[in-house]
């Protein structure tokens, strides 16, 4: 069995990694991967191929910006990509981010309608099914379901159409090259987003929830005497972990809740830019972003309690990783957020609520230890198996044709 994935990079970002993971998982198993790509650099150790330029992406950019239309340029590099496929021949082609100023997906999907091939198509957000976002659950817009335009967000939010709103046409056509496809599977890895994908146009395909994994083996409980190098001895110590701490990662609650808590209570959150680290609030310890899961499992393994009010996400994997430590998850209910977490292992409060997220701080605080029950639900969100998810479906998929 042969594989091709496409994806936007490759090797990093939490995408980027799992592409890389899968195609060990088929090596570990005698079948073959490789992973098509369009920006930065790929790992070395895989198969992969770049069809993808820096030049390329700054004409992209220009066209999104310009004139609205994210995903429709960059023909002579998806040209490129189709070569590809055609020359290596795969028996599955799996499709993950086909956004991000890489691909003409008009161009792509229509080589899929006619290869006949298998496709497996997951979902890490809502930008297939939409004229623009790649989220919308924070300003609670559901034009999506009958067709979009007058987009509230266009220029405010990703891919950033700065002068014109396109979103009316570009909904009509992305709907036009996405359904149709002879063999296609969607799948999501929440069940909040496959609710969503059923919904939409893409409702027409067999939607199946897999997971996000984690790597257990790096995030698990370690105890290096971090709280005793920083001072934190006798804190009751919340977490907050974030690769960007933009404003629908809820940044501002931290700052709220830091006016709220008791002395006996420090925050940490892991991810800032050197900006918010010169603004930070006063009570709330800050680091910058790393990239090292040992430093991560570190910090998660402290803290008494994780709290991630991100109010807009698909399924963070942030909540795993926190659980795998024996951390216990206090989240706002967001998306697929809610899904990892219930009363032995956390507590979900209302989106946006304060109020309830101090409560819910300070009960915790007071209940037994969790520790035994986070780890037995961060078992069932081991990589390796989630992705023999994907080796079964792929199967699946081949006996079926």
């Amino acid at each position: 069995m042969k594989v091709l994935q496409i994806n936007t990079i490759c090797g990093s970002g939490s995408v980027g990694r799992i592409t890389v993971d899968i195609v060990h998982a088929l090596e570990e198993q005698g079948d073959e991967g490789m992973v098509a790509f369009g920006r930065r650099t790929g790992p070395e150790g895989i198969p992969t191929y770049k069809f993808g330029t820096d030049l390329d992406m700054g004409f992209h950019v220009l066209h999104t910006f310009f004139r609205g239309e994210h995903g429709f340029a960059s023909k002579k590099q998806t040209g490129r990509l189709i070569e590809k496929i055609k020359e290596y021949d795969p028996d599955i082609i799996h499709l993950h981010n086909i956004h991000g100023f890489y691909l003409d997906v008009e161009q792509l999907f229509w080589y899929l309608k006619q290869a006949g091939k298998p496709v497996v198509w997951t979902l890490h957000d809502c930008w297939s099914f939409t004229g623009h976002c790649a989220h919308f659950d924070y300003i609670g817009c559901m034009k999506w379901k009958t067709g979009c335009g007058s987009c509230p967000q266009y220029r405010s939010v990703y891919p950033y159409a700065l002068f014109k709103d396109n979103t009316a046409s570009n909904y009509q056509r992305k709907k036009a090259a996405f359904t149709g496809v002879p063999s296609l599977t969607v799948v999501t890895p929440s069940r909040w987003l496959a609710g969503y994908a059923r919904e939409s146009y893409l409702g027409e395909y067999p939607v199946q929830v897999i997971p996000n994994g984690i790597a257990l083996d790096k995030f698990h409980p370690v105890d290096q005497g971090l709280r005793r190098k920083l001072g934190f001895e006798g804190k009751y110590i919340l977490l907050g972990v974030a690769s960007m701490w933009e404003e629908r990662k809820g940044y501002a609650y931290f700052e709220q809740l830091a006016d709220r808590l008791p002395d006996d209570y420090q925050i940490i959150l892991i991810g800032l830019s050197k900006r918010k680290m010169k603004k930070l609030h006063p009570k709330i310890h800050g680091v910058m972003r790393t990239n090292s899961m040992e430093e991560l499992a570190e910090y998660y393994s402290m803290a008494d309690a994780y709290v991630n009010t991100t109010l807009e996400d698909t399924f963070p994997t942030t909540n795993l990783e926190a659980l795998a430590c024996g951390t216990p998850v206090i989240t706002f209910a967001t998306g697929g957020s809610v899904e990892s977490v219930d009363e032995s292992c956390g507590k979900v409060v209302p989106k946006g609520d304060v109020e309830a997220l101090e409560a819910a701080v300070k009960a915790m605080r007071s209940e037994p230890d969790k520790r035994e029950a986070c780890l037995a639900k961060a078992s069932h969100y081991d990589k390796n198996e989630r992705f023999q998810d994907y080796l079964k479906l792929y199967a699946k998929l081949l006996h079926e044709e």
